[in-house]
């Protein structure tokens, strides 16, 4: 009864109010969300949200939480997609105090916990798949955590990049315990970089991931053709397949 009891409290919609924006890109924001009765949630997991119009229309999608748990504090990353029915609305019209309704955290398998194994972990994000794994990064950071990471960043161009600032503020070095961070540009490069725009290759996994000797678990989020390619690469060079966690997106209404 008490697992039910915690499944049907993750399932029920709560009303939550905006008490932050924060721009990544020219089309993306994060939302910092205050929601009171917050059950919680783990670095990887999503919630729903739901927006009703005057109507009764109503739309819901599903966004990753950007950051570890914080009290009654919930935070999204929106890209917003052309014609969409519920990105546009958060992140042109959406503004401080507004209310909004969402329900989770949803999923149990594409996560990372602090007091979890201590192999290396291996971050590979397409796009706006960054997300979830930031989450990871600030979960491990809040922590204290010394367990390795490398994280992996695939993009179209440096203009796409989230979390831009914090990223390039946790390169090589004492404070961070390890966490190294690679860019891959697929149409645009910054001044200066020496690589050409290109996909992700074997070559970039094996340069900036960890060998599969050393038993890493390696979480890959991005649009489906992207994940999909990641993940056989990564079999190919000897990960384990079920140290191979994916999440996926593909065209939505967002």
């Amino acid at each position: 009864m008490a697992g039910t009891a915690r499944v049907a409290a993750r399932m029920a919609w709560r009303v939550g109010r905006l008490v932050e924006i924060v721009d990544e890109t020219a089309t993306a924001r994060t939302l910092v969300l205050d929601v009171p009765g917050w059950p919680g949630h783990l670095a990887g997991q999503r919630v729903d949200v739901r927006l009703t119009a005057e109507d009764g229309y109503r739309a819901s999608r599903a966004y990753s939480l950007a950051a570890p748990a914080a009290g009654d504090r919930v935070e999204i990353t929106v890209q917003r997609v052309p014609d969409g029915e519920v990105s546009p609305y958060l992140t042109e019209v959406f503004t401080v105090g507004d209310p909004v309704e969402l329900r989770g955290p949803i999923g149990g398998w594409f996560v990372w916990q602090p007091d979890g194994p201590a192999e290396p972990v291996l971050l590979v994000a397409g796009g706006s798949g960054i997300v979830p794994l930031m989450a990871m990064i600030r979960a491990r950071r809040a922590a204290r955590s010394r367990v390795p990471f490398r994280l992996v960043y695939s993009l179209r161009g440096p203009d796409e990049a989230y979390y831009a600032s914090e990223l390039r503020g946790r390169g090589r070095g004492p404070g961070d315990g390890g966490l190294d961070v690679a860019y891959v540009y697929t149409r645009s490069v910054p001044e200066g970089w020496r690589a050409a725009p290109r996909r992700i290759t074997a070559g970039d996994l094996a340069a900036s991931g960890w060998p599969a000797d050393l038993g890493p678990t390696c979480y890959v989020c991005g649009p489906t053709g992207f994940v999909e390619t990641v993940a056989n690469l990564l079999v190919t060079q000897g990960h384990d397949p079920s140290r191979v966690r994916t999440e996926r997106f593909g065209p939505t209404g967002r």
